[in-house]
């Protein structure tokens, strides 16, 4: 939501920073903000996968040849942390899509739009409307998913022995 300049005073917004003022709030007294992205949250996503990695590959026996497999762990939890933004934002234009159609005028609509809109301008200007229909997040669902399969094939060749 930062990313895109969406507003945080609506539910979405307020549910977000409930659930994760907690652990953000102390960590952006210690890593800083770069480039206008928030760089603490970022941290925390992958520092929070590189846990559940780590938790999963150390029960799986994979540190059986001693701790040199942390490097590869933390590299699979930022290929893992890629994946999971590439989940988070087929789903957010599937609900802005369906939103349209249903119910554009819902209260959380312009901001599942403000998320969706800076992903779907690239394509919206390429991609002209056909009968009305926008058909730019299914190029953007495609690229999404190339990138996805990319994202795979990295972790499979990191974990190849």
């Amino acid at each position: 939501m930062q990313w895109a300049r969406a507003p945080f005073r609506n539910p979405i917004g307020q549910f977000v920073i409930t659930i994760t003022d907690w652990m953000v709030r102390p960590a952006r007294r210690v890593i800083p903000t770069a480039w206008g992205h928030d760089l603490p949250s970022l941290v925390l996503a992958w520092l929070m996968q590189a846990i559940y990695l780590g938790v999963i590959y150390g029960i799986s026996g994979f540190f059986k040849g001693g701790m040199g497999h942390i490097g590869i762990v933390a590299l699979i939890a930022l290929i893992e942390t890629a994946s999971v933004a590439c989940t988070l934002a087929i789903a957010i234009v599937i609900i802005s899509a369906l939103l349209s159609w249903i119910n554009p005028h819902a209260p959380v609509a312009p901001v599942i739009n403000a998320v969706a809109g800076p992903m779907l301008q690239p394509f919206q200007r390429v991609i002209p409307l056909i009968g009305g229909i926008d058909l730019s997040p299914i190029a953007l669902f495609f690229v999404i998913k190339l990138i996805d399969i990319g994202l795979a094939s990295l972790r499979m060749w990191l974990l190849m022995p």
